[in-house]
């Protein structure tokens, strides 16, 4: 018999590892400390007007609001998809994780030229002037529109683990399917739900183009304006230092009111029946279908009006297929590191819980809160000074992208193992198994649907990110996010599209491989 202290004690190997990880992700964080005390009074004296706490605001409700619409949105269609006969489910779940992908500002653009003032929607009509959508509305309309699919995976793999016999009891004692939901499954996907309305918070926290689109003040538009007009430093750093004490209490709030998530576990891992619509499919179509119009349909058919137009007038179009090889190498390379990183970030918080691996985690989670401007000029800071053989080279690049979106497999990497038994791996070890074996044979099949949803995540945000890459990316290297990010800041709108087609297909294909082929 192996003794207690064997099966809980933390490695201190795995302690040593993990810090010497978060201690690199955390390197912006640490040059915004630098650049905050060059001139700490101003900074102070900047943050504590009173128009710079209305920013704080905006940005607290907005994080708070893309939450919530996102988990009305993501829960359902993540219901719909694994635990009922919905037509198409495969392509429903494609289509419902294909709006990741979208740049937020050709998104939030792209809601503008249909329901804005001037838009196409108004030409439909015929009425002189639609209400204005830009402020708080467009922002949050836009964010949760292309962020519910953060919720939508997370809650998609927590059903997925979740064992079907406590629903079958619950519907052979007469319950229908919605208290089912309501009082067996939804208790389950607490962790789920928590780890993806993080993601989505963290999002709305950090996104720049739908907010500067919008013309809302959160912190991303007023920290980009500090930037490019005070060219005050320490302002930016301060402005942004608040904005990662606010993630951190997101963090912390989010983990307590999940509470004491080891209480919902995978009991086995039987596939679930089909719960019948009935009556019901087609308002649950219509709904599927009413998401889907919004979040993809209405900026792909915009992107598909700059093209066609674009054509017409006969514009040329750039080759786009040296930024495509770009975009889906560095996005592949970039989501398998990440998966293999973030396992043993996610290990250590999962099966050695306390005070260390829950400061690591949060160090690990801070880098989704700063926008990819902040990450990117920090890390020129650091390169340039103590390194600058890797100045503008890929590694440097992907080392960007994992402080920015490693998060995103923490999430539903952290799900999957909350839902393992963790007596089922210690029965293990005291059959003379090692932790190596253990982990081989027991976690990693277990956890595979939450990390092939973190994978999945990291490639698909990879290939659409645009500060980080402009100004870290090696000279001449381009993809398809700064194609379009070019072609529609000279106004070139055919030759934005393009390259905005062609991502949203690659990532359609991609997805079909990646997501589970049994659904």
């Amino acid at each position: 018999m192996i003794a207690r202290r064997d099966l809980h004690s933390t490695p201190p190997l795995l302690i040593i590892l993990n810090t010497l990880l978060v201690g690199l992700l955390l390197l912006p964080a640490a040059y915004l400390v630098i650049r905050a005390a060059d001139d700490p009074g101003d900074a102070w004296d900047y943050i504590t007007q009173t128009r710079t706490l209305d920013v704080l605001w905006n940005s607290v409700v907005l994080a708070l609001m893309v939450a919530l619409g996102s988990t009305i949105l993501g829960v359902p269609l993540a219901w719909l998809t694994v635990r009922t006969d919905l037509i198409g489910r495969r392509w429903w779940t494609v289509l419902f994780t294909l709006p990741l992908v979208l740049p937020s500002y050709v998104g939030a653009f792209a809601l503008l030229s249909a329901v804005g003032p001037s838009g196409f929607v108004q030409d439909w009509l015929g009425v002189e002037r639609l209400p204005d959508i830009r402020g708080f509305f467009g922002a949050w309309l836009s964010i949760t529109l292309f962020a519910f699919p953060y919720v939508f995976l997370s809650v998609r793999a927590g059903l997925r683990g979740l064992d079907p016999q406590l629903e079958a009891a619950s519907q052979v004692l007469g319950k229908n399917p919605l208290q089912t939901f309501l009082r067996i499954t939804f208790p389950q996907l607490i962790p789920s739900i928590q780890a993806g309305a993080l993601l989505t918070m963290l999002y709305a926290l950090s996104d720049f183009g739908a907010v500067a689109f919008m013309r809302f003040n959160a912190f991303t538009r007023v920290i980009y304006i500090q930037n490019t007009q005070s060219f005050r430093p320490s302002r930016v750093a301060m402005l942004s230092l608040e904005l990662v004490a606010l993630a951190i209490l997101v963090i912390i709030v989010s983990r307590w009111i999940e509470g004491n998530a080891a209480a919902y576990r995978r009991q086995n891992t039987r596939p679930p029946t089909r719960i019948s619509l009935g009556r019901w499919q087609i308002p649950a179509l219509l709904f599927c279908g009413m998401v889907i119009m919004l979040a993809l349909n209405a900026p792909v058919g915009v992107i598909a009006y700059w093209l066609i137009n674009g054509l017409q007038t006969g514009q040329e179009l750039n080759d786009i297929f040296e930024p495509l090889q770009n975009s889906m190498r560095i996005a592949g390379i970039t989501a398998l590191v990440a998966g293999l990183v973030g396992l043993p970030l996610v290990f250590l918080q999962a099966r050695f819980p306390g005070t260390i691996s829950r400061w690591l985690n949060i160090g690990a989670t801070l880098g989704f809160a700063l926008p990819g401007v902040v990450v990117a000029i920090s890390l020129v800071y650091f390169a340039t000074r103590y390194a600058g053989s890797i100045y503008q080279t890929l590694p440097l690049l992907i080392f960007a992208y994992l402080v920015r979106f490693l998060p995103q497999l923490i999430g539903p990497l952290r799900a999957s193992f909350l839902q393992i038994n963790p007596h089922v791996e210690e029965s293990a070890l005291t059959l003379g198994k090692n932790r190596w074996q253990v982990f081989a044979t027991i976690t990693a099949p277990l956890i595979r649907s939450g990390w092939i949803a973190g994978v999945a995540l990291v490639f698909l945000t990879v290939m659409k990110e645009l500060p980080a890459t402009l100004i870290l990316s090696p000279t001449g290297f381009s993809t398809l996010a700064t194609e379009i990010w070019s072609a529609t800041g000279e106004a070139f709108y055919a030759r934005a599209a393009a390259p905005a087609l062609v991502l949203v297909l690659v990532s359609a294909l991609s997805l079909i491989y990646i997501l589970e082929p049994n659904d």
